[in-house]
């Protein structure tokens, strides 16, 4: 592409927190820290906040970039990706705001430009301040000088780090909708056990309209079907797996023979842990800070002798795992991946039967259960429960037959957020890969685009 790079100091090449207009009073989105996750290119406002006057201000597009320790060293820079309205918002005070500067920078390629290893790494290493309070200086980014390419190349460099990056989304959009499905089957059968009701309401008549069904709904915990015989042949086989009442417990209603029990008799707790002895020379380390709400978003690699004390429990496929400090964090996750470690922070829920292991993770991390968790918590700065704790987490006794059916209706739901996972990961060392060398010009927009069609990107 035709024109000349320039080097320019990074202030003066973007916008640094630039001027937002808001109304004192007024209730705009809010982004708090915890909203940028590393690795993700969006942060999201999650409440409405009145504006005080302080803080941060961004409109949609806008990079926020942490400038605390050791927020910045985890990566957290992700872009403000408003969900509707005027697209303006305020946040965290801990956020230095970048934009592209009009006719310098295009604001794309300003996020990727701080994603820049180079830009990240001198911001920290100019960070002030007390141990655990330091910051990075505003005026500290006056100083680092970075590439800038003509505006069309900045486009160009965006769009294709963008395409890996909306690959990426595009995964975690699919997982929030598989998670969701999966979640919503086992409260259906294991919660509300919509099938029992379904027997006391009449329903198991699938082409009786007056029975309350129709052809092409779905009967509870079934998939819709096109054929009425065929329906009714697969519900009357499902619904065989369910009592037709429920009676009271000491927990509620549940289905008539059924009886509550534990986690523990479908799992094992905390099986296998290194020692000195059998620890290995080369550790993969999953800690509570990087495991959020069923994603184990990076994985640490370290020495056998310099890994971390808590460096202990020794995780297999799917196995679950819930951090038991402060539990309300959501540090769960159900294991896909060979040779882990994981933290002593984590209860380890190894199903005791490949059939239990999605009903084993989605009954212990369930919403109420993590809240139940969380409730029980104590100790100071750090509450946190014991790990039987999770293991004796409240489920109904089922038959074996039903577990299975249950893991045959979920499991593909579950492998496809592993797949997914996985894709997403090497399509961030891929990203992360071509960054400094576009960004730097070490690697051409022609090489770089030639290299993604070789494979099928």
């Amino acid at each position: 592409m035709g024109g000349e790079w320039r080097k320019l100091p990074f202030s003066e090449a973007v916008l640094v927190n630039p001027t937002v207009r808001l109304e004192r009073g007024r209730r705009y989105p809010f982004v708090d820290i915890g909203a940028v996750r590393p690795g993700s290119r969006c942060a999201y406002a999650i409440e409405e906040r009145e504006f005080s006057g302080g803080g941060s201000r961004f409109q949609h597009g806008d990079t926020l970039m942490a400038r605390i320790t050791p927020c910045l060293e985890n990566g957290k820079i992700a872009r403000f990706c408003a969900h509707q309205g005027s697209g303006v918002a305020h946040g965290s005070t801990e956020f230095i705001v970048i934009r592209g500067r009009p006719g310098i920078t295009d604001t794309n390629f300003a996020y990727y430009l701080t994603q820049w290893e180079e830009v990240r790494d001198y911001a920290i290493c100019q960070m002030t301040g007390t141990s655990g309070r330091q910051r990075v200086p505003i005026d500290s980014l006056d100083y680092l000088v970075v590439p800038v390419p003509p505006l069309p190349e900045q486009r160009a460099i965006a769009h294709i780090l963008g395409t890996l990056d909306d690959k990426i989304e595009l995964n975690r959009r699919q997982n929030e909708t598989l998670e969701a499905m999966a979640r919503a089957l086992f409260k259906a059968w294991f919660v509300d056990f919509e099938p029992v009701r379904a027997k006391l309401e009449g329903r198991l008549s699938a082409c009786n309209a007056q029975a309350g069904w129709q052809p092409g709904q779905s009967l509870p915990g079934l998939p819709a079907h096109p054929a009425c015989a065929a329906a009714a042949g697969a519900a009357g086989r499902f619904y065989d797996l369910f009592p037709d009442r429920l009676v009271e417990s000491e927990l509620g209603e549940i289905p008539e023979g059924w009886e509550i029990t534990s986690l523990s008799e479908y799992s094992s707790l905390n099986p296998e842990s290194w020692t000195k002895r059998t620890r290995p020379k080369q550790i993969r380390y999953v800690d509570l800070s990087n495991t959020k709400w069923g994603r184990v978003e990076s994985v640490t690699n370290y020495e056998g002798d310099d890994a971390p004390s808590r460096a202990q429990r020794i995780l297999r496929p799917l196995d679950t795992i819930v951090g038991i400090v402060r539990p309300g964090n959501g540090s769960y996750a159900l294991i896909s991946d060979e040779g882990l470690t994981g933290s002593t922070g984590f209860a380890v829920l190894r199903p005791l039967r490949r059939e239990c292991a999605e009903f084993v993770y989605l009954a212990a991390t369930s919403r109420e259960n993590i809240e139940r968790l969380s409730n029980l918590a104590d100790g100071g700065a750090y509450p946190a429960v014991r790990p039987e704790i999770v293991s004796a987490t409240h489920v109904p006794r089922v038959s074996q037959e039903l577990i299975n059916r249950f893991s045959q209706q979920v499991s593909p739901m579950i492998a496809g957020i592993a797949g997914n996972d996985r894709e997403s990961r090497t399509l961030a060392q891929l990203r992360d890969a071509l960054l400094p060398k576009l960004i730097s010009g070490a690697l051409r927009i022609q090489d770089a685009e030639a290299f993604l069609k070789e494979r099928g990107l």
